[in-house]
């Protein structure tokens, strides 16, 4: 059965207008006997300028859903709607498109290409686009994730956080509608996490920017407004501005 936490009020306003709109996701891979539902009737919206984050044991389908918010899979049933545009509307084309208007992602393991250095990295949205960068912000950019002393250097000559520092920045240099993150501090020490973490909860409230993080790390996920917990393919229990320790207990309840 769903259960709601209910605890202080988070920072974003409780109406502010939901930029993804999930209505009765499902996911079956296989047939038959061998068929395995990930999601099983998964409903939510996710609001502009707030951090949402997705946590849940291993095979709960938390994956799956951040997948399909993002357009990188299409449910078995069910509508996701971004920015107001039904996903299940759009071909291929359409799809790529609107991915590249509307949404940035940042993964665990950072997804460079080796060959350009950071800044070069940070605008490759916009040159695959072909647009042409705004120099300003570019530089606005660089400043607010820390690397402009590091602008010139191949990913091979960074840190892993300042890696994940250039995979943030090229997910915020469109200026998009949502960032998926999917364990973004999964291959960072815990002194460079906390850096990384204390970055994107700046993007949320000095940017207004709008992230759906999926983690399995309590601390990652006690900096969000809002913390869903998925089991068995289901959001069985929903918090806001819930603490860390709070978040362990919530888990242990799962089992994990």
């Amino acid at each position: 059965m769903s259960e709601t936490i209910t605890t202080p009020a988070p920072a974003r306003a409780p109406d502010a207008e939901p930029v993804v709109t999930a209505t009765e996701l499902t996911r079956r891979y296989g047939e038959g006997d061998t068929a395995v539902d990930a999601l099983r009737g998964v409903s939510l919206n996710v609001r502009k300028g707030e951090l949402t984050a997705v946590m849940g044991p291993s095979g709960s389908g938390k994956s799956t859903l951040m997948h399909i918010l993002a357009g990188l899979d299409r449910p078995t049933s069910g509508e996701v709607a971004i920015a107001g545009t039904k996903l299940s509307t759009l071909n291929d084309n359409d799809m790529t498109r609107l991915r590249r208007q509307h949404i940035g992602f940042v993964f665990q393991f950072f997804n460079l290409l080796p060959m350009l250095d950071a800044e070069e990295n940070i605008v490759l949205p916009l040159s695959i686009a072909g647009e042409k960068p705004d120099k300003a912000w570019v530089n606005e950019l660089l400043d607010q994730v820390g690397l402009t002393p590091r602008r010139t250097h191949k990913p091979s000559e960074l840190s892993g956080g300042q890696q994940q520092r250039v995979a943030i920045g090229r997910a915020l240099v469109n200026k998009p509608t949502i960032i998926f993150a999917d364990e973004p501090t999964g291959n960072l020490d815990s002194k460079t996490s906390g850096e990384i973490l204390e970055l994107l909860e700046r993007s949320v409230r000095e940017l207004q920017q709008t992230i759906v993080m999926v983690t399995h790390e309590p601390r990652a996920a006690a900096i969000a407004d809002r913390v869903l917990f998925l089991d068995d393919g289901l959001i069985v229990r929903e918090a806001s501005n819930i603490s860390a320790h709070d978040i362990v207990a919530a888990m242990e309840e799962l089992g994990e």
